[in-house]
């Protein structure tokens, strides 16, 4: 076992902040859970309360920090369209503000730190699959621009404060993932099949379904967060995470459709504003640097996380 170190993870309470908080604590760390419950939920993190080194603080990163810890992993910031656009100036301020007030804190302390970023900084990419060295395509005065945009500007912070402060930063670039733990409501396309399908409504599909993902089990990308922070310093990234095999929504409404034996019907919507035709990773850097590849099929992963939300909706 590594010795122990003190990890604070903004965002703890969410989707992956909350897997991140158990894994670290399983590998022998002291946890540090910062949320403001905007999307995170309390009974993601419940079961870890009872461990001596488990804390939590309910906090908005737009305000600043302070406090001692080792590494800061910063997951803080509403990912799913509808809750990323419910208040778009909130959502900048998270990046932005946020990045600012966690690298401020990691300047005074010394502590490293990771920055979840997001494939979102591609826009809707015009080169396929998607590179760490392509710059993107993103409308910076669209709907989405508030998470793009607010984002590629997290990241500009992070290089910034690595070369004018020598700060010890990584930052992964992540695509689509999914799992136990993601809210019923967080309007991401996995999420909804599922739903839809366990109620047997119809499988709303924006377009004609043949946009691509790629889509990555949350245990395998939080395997890569933890890889990422223990490489040697001189390595920051950005380096992408997500499973390189794609699918069409389609193709995966009707996965769901299967695995749930629903009597839903797939019904057809306008596809909306901005959102990119093709998304999927070239993962080539991660191989190659943290010898990371994802190792769960979608078909296994859905097994847990169709179970998972067949229990929330009985509740």
């Amino acid at each position: 076992m590594s010795k122990m170190q003190h990890y604070t993870v903004t965002g703890g309470a969410g989707f992956l902040g909350s897997r991140l908080c158990e894994k670290l604590l399983e590998q022998g760390h002291e946890v540090l859970c910062v949320d403001n419950f905007y999307t995170g939920q309390k009974a993601n993190i419940i079961k870890m309360m009872d461990s001596p080194y488990f804390e939590m603080m309910r906090h908005d990163i737009t305000f600043p920090l302070y406090l001692e810890t080792d590494n800061i992993f910063n997951l803080a910031c509403p990912a799913s369209p509808i809750h990323y656009q419910f208040d778009p100036v909130q959502t900048t301020k998270t990046s932005v503000h946020g990045a600012i007030n966690v690298l401020g804190l990691a300047k005074r302390v010394k502590a490293k730190i990771f920055q979840a970023s997001t494939s979102e900084v591609y826009g809707d990419p015009a080169c396929h699959p998607q590179r760490e060295d392509y710059w993107g395509n993103v409308n910076p005065i669209g709907p989405r621009a508030c998470y793009d945009e607010g984002k590629r500007c997290a990241e500009t912070l992070f290089f910034d404060y690595h070369r004018q402060h020598n700060l010890r930063i990584k930052v992964a670039r992540i695509f689509n993932t999914y799992g136990p733990r993601m809210a019923v409501n967080d309007g991401r396309v996995v999420s909804n099949f599922i739903v839809q399908a366990l109620k047997n409504n119809p499988i709303t599909l924006y377009g004609d379904g043949s946009q691509t993902r790629s889509f990555c089990y949350i245990d395998d990308l939080i395997d890569a967060f933890i890889k990422i922070m223990n490489t040697d310093d001189s390595f920051t990234g950005p380096v992408n995470l997500g499973n390189p095999r794609e699918f069409t929504i389609r193709q995966l409404a009707e996965i769901i459709i299967d695995m749930t034996g629903s009597s839903s019907k797939i019904e057809f919507k306008p596809l909306p504003e901005n959102d990119p035709c093709q998304r999927s990773p070239d993962i080539s850097l991660a191989q190659k640097t943290i010898d990371w590849t994802p190792s769960t099929p979608l078909e296994e992963g859905l097994k847990p996380t169709i179970a998972y939300f067949d229990k929330i909706l009985r509740k």
